[in-house]
């Protein structure tokens, strides 16, 4: 028991298996609240062969007291009894028995022939093998021997064969080509070079012919090298996978499984003269507005491609949102350094009423609050063309953006040091910098669907912030160098990015601040994307002139992860001046998608 002191077992069964030692599952504490509480502690050995403790009993103690005193281990012997004297010493004539002998140990016993013959039987059989005595000869042989099954190594089953030599070329022969001799320069570069380094590990050289041919010196050393390579060289089985190439790509689902998503160009909206950089919807569907570098705003039905209104402002137009309220008709534009709100009177005449109201009842507060920003009614000319408010700002405005509400706009100066951003509230007409601080260059924002939440997009950083605690309650690594827009789905759980490195990150809030997917399915840098309302499908726009429309499923299920698969290319916008598509948007009801380009079209695919 001693030698296995330190294994789990105690040693072997007859079939070589181990024996494991039995569970001792008492500590030392629990040795010592049994010594303290167990009355019979004193007189409980514990049976290392069964695990179990054993309570001496009387019998067995007094044994055990009498064996340490050194007496006799059974009571009633007594040791000192008179011996008796078996044999006399005297000399009888008759034995001490008279009994004569049996005849059985005259005759061999015919049992034990029987026993013998079956066993004899047996052997012959071959049912019983007589054990063999062990060879205790070194066997040798060759480990790199060719696979034969029947040899030792044929069924060793990660035998590594031989590596190859490799065959002597060119350089190698009594007479090579001229190119394969050294110049005297290659020579001295040859003998300057650690060994290591070298090309060859000789200098080829020319005989005129194989009789002139001299023993070769490093005969020997070679030969040791590949000596030492064989049974030194560490050598890893590498085990060969055959995998199906077709296992590898994930399994997912069909494009004509997905229907419906946009899939050919229906309509081109021709008129502007210079690229078209941004383009909304109205929530109704019906109206479209799209902002260029020609300083015009342009109103189009969507049905019919016609356009029905163009304003012309002081500037090329960088960014168009119209308001996501139904019962409100207003187009916010930014151009340079200010913000306009634009009525474009289309469709309903009691909405249109309702919004000049909303406008015009506006009462100034009797005492003036200093703002970041300046809001200015226009003049007649202007508002004759449907400019209602103009906020002037104090630097360039890139980007401009309504909460779901219709009250609220958001823009966007990325120049402007802290106050890269600012929210205005339409009917108090009051402007507000949320933040005092702002970290990196502000790219785009976005106010959420449902819940008090904005989401700012710096450069490398999506940072999230509640509205009503007014902090920060998360921040997504972008995963890319430079982040140029955004968008939320409709649920409010994910939002995709795209970067001017071409990529596309999806990001699932509920699940990490990392991108959950980063698709680059684009070749040049991505200007604009897009989540459809209703329908499961986002959109990227990019320089390479292409729209990707994706089908993305979020569930509400919130162990399932989201299932996003490409299913269209669109294209159709001529790349102009190295930018192709500039902005994307979707229709609000239909699962149809909206692209405006440099080549100053807007197209609409259906």
């Amino acid at each position: 028991m001693e030698w296995y002191k330190d294994y789990p077992h105690i040693g072997y069964d007859l079939d070589g298996k181990k024996i494991f030692k039995p569970i001792r599952n008492k500590d030392e504490l629990d040795e010592f609240l049994e010594k303290m509480d167990n009355p019979d502690y004193w007189r409980t050995v514990h049976d290392k062969m069964t695990g179990s403790d054993i309570r001496l009993t009387d019998e067995q103690i007094d044994l055990v007291h009498r064996l340490q005193k050194g007496q006799f281990g059974d009571v009633s012997f007594n040791q000192y009894e008179p011996s008796i004297d078996f044999f006399s010493h005297e000399t009888m004539i008759h034995p001490v028995t008279n009994r004569p002998e049996h005849k059985r140990s005259f005759i061999p016993s015919l049992i034990e022939k029987e026993k013998v013959s079956r066993l004899v039987h047996a052997i012959k059989m071959g049912w019983i093998k007589p054990r063999k005595p062990k060879d205790s000869t070194p066997q040798y042989y060759d480990l790199w021997a060719k696979e034969d099954p029947n040899s030792i190594l044929g069924r060793h089953k990660m035998h590594v064969p031989a590596p190859k030599l490799k065959l002597p070329g060119h350089e190698e022969s009594y007479n090579p080509p001229p190119e394969y001799l050294l110049t005297e320069e290659e020579k001295l570069a040859w003998e300057q070079q650690e060994a290591e380094e070298r090309k060859l590990n000789f200098i080829p050289q020319k005989f005129s012919c194989l009789r002139a041919v001299p023993a070769f010196q490093r005969f020997i050393h070679e030969r040791f090298e590949r000596c030492l390579d064989l049974y030194l060289c560490p050598r890893q089985r590498k085990m060969r996978v055959n995998v199906d190439p077709e296992d590898l790509i994930p399994k997912l689902p069909k494009p004509k499984d997905l229907q419906p998503f946009p899939t050919t160009q229906s309509l081109v909206y021709r008129g502007h003269t210079n690229l078209v950089r941004c383009i909304s919807l109205s929530p109704c569907g019906q109206w479209l507005a799209s902002g260029s570098d020609d300083c015009t705003v342009r109103f189009w039905e969507v049905s019919s491609a016609r356009c029905m209104k163009t304003v012309e402002v002081e500037g090329a137009v960088k960014s168009i949102a119209w308001n996501p309220n139904p019962a409100l008709s207003l187009v916010a534009a930014s151009l340079e350094r200010c913000v306009v709100v634009l009525n474009p009177g289309l469709g309903d005449i009691l909405v249109s009423s309702v919004t000049e109201q909303l406008i015009s009842t506006y009462v100034e507060p009797e005492e003036e609050k200093t703002q970041a920003v300046q809001w200015v009614v226009p003049e007649t000319e202007a508002s004759e063309k449907g400019v209602r408010l103009i906020i002037r700002h104090p630097k360039s405005v890139k980007q401009v953006t309504w909460h779901g509400k219709g009250d609220y706009l958001a823009s966007v100066m990325p120049d402007n040091g802290n106050t890269q951003v600012l929210i205005h509230q339409l009917s108090k007409r009051r402007s507000q910098n949320p933040f005092r601080k702002n970290k990196g260059l502000v790219q785009c924002v976005a106010f959420h669907p449902s819940r008090p939440a904005f989401f700012v997009a710096t450069q490398r950083y999506v940072r999230v912030y509640n509205l009503i605690k007014q902090e920060l309650t998360k921040k997504l690594l972008a995963n890319c160098k430079w982040v140029s827009s955004m968008a939320i789905h409709p649920g409010g759980d994910n939002v995709i990015c795209g970067s001017y490195d071409s990529r596309l990150t999806w990001f699932d809030l509920d699940l990490s601040t990392k991108p959950y997917k980063v698709l680059r399915h684009h070749k040049k840098a991505l200007r604009g994307v897009a989540f459809h309302k209703s329908y499961p499908l986002f959109a990227s726009a990019s320089d390479d002139g292409t729209v990707i429309v994706c089908h993305g499923t979020v569930y509400n299920d919130l162990l399932q992860n989201p299932l996003i698969v490409p299913v269209k290319v669109l294209k159709g916008h001529e790349i102009t001046r190295d930018l192709g598509v500039l902005d994307v948007a979707f229709h609000p009801t239909q699962p149809w998608v909206f692209s405006s380009g440099a080549d100053s079209t807007i197209r609409l695919f259906t």
